[in-house]
């Protein structure tokens, strides 16, 4: 659910607190909300939430991580989490693991400027890079879920085991994952592996790049 759902909530809630279970409609209100909704885009919504303390992670963090890229990407990349880079720059897929990233999206024709958007789930680092916690999944991922609504991406592709078995809430091995178009809330979805990992696994390069092939040639098709 959007912050701007948020407001109609409030609203309604103050209109019960007044009038009990009787419904009394401000129609100019609701609409000006839907307005405020249908105008925002990702600098107004960052500026927004930028600021979150909905779990104990908005007291440790350095920098809260929006993300970064083409606000009309028709690629959207979702990692797990900040790790340390991350936290002290504000911006996600740093040090070598984004540099690779970016060659493998120069491969694709694509860049961090260039129909791509980049973002984690979680918006800020959690301590000693663990794994993120369920409690502070659904506290941020209503935060996704609106930069969705506001980027409309072609394809969303999560970038690890850990990103794909958070965004798709199962307990599946990276392999069960891959080689399928999964649905996250009504956009496609791939799960690839972690650039972190190529890194660490020279062998896991190969495959990994037979997943973006898949991916451009989705995305031509799409566009």
């Amino acid at each position: 659910m959007s912050p701007r759902s948020d407001d109609i909530r409030r609203y309604l809630r103050q209109n019960q607190e007044l009038f009990g279970d009787e419904l009394f409609l401000d129609i100019k209100s609701l609409n000006v909300l839907a307005e405020e909704n249908d105008n925002e885009d990702l600098s107004s919504f960052e500026e927004e939430i930028c600021e979150c303390q909905k779990c104990s992670l908005g007291s440790t963090r350095s920098k809260f991580v929006f993300g970064v890229g083409d606000p009309d990407a028709s690629l959207l990349l979702v990692g797990e989490a900040p790790g340390a880079e991350e936290d002290k720059k504000g911006e996600p897929f740093v040090g070598r693991a984004g540099k690779l990233l970016d060659k493998i999206l120069a491969a694709i024709d694509r860049s961090r400027e260039k129909d791509v958007y980049i973002c984690n789930v979680l918006k800020c680092r959690p301590p000693n890079n663990r794994d993120p916690l369920r409690s502070e999944v659904e506290q941020c991922e209503p935060y996704l879920l609106h930069q969705i609504r506001l980027i409309n991406p072609t394809l969303i592709v999560a970038l690890g085991r850990v990103a794909g078995q958070t965004l798709l809430n199962v307990d599946k091995s990276l392999k069960s994952l891959r080689n399928t178009f999964h649905d996250y809330n009504g956009t496609p979805l791939m799960v690839t592996y972690h650039p972190a990992a190529l890194l660490r696994n020279q062998d896991l390069k190969r495959p990994a790049w037979e997943d973006f092939k898949v991916i451009k040639e989705f995305l031509e098709k799409k566009n």
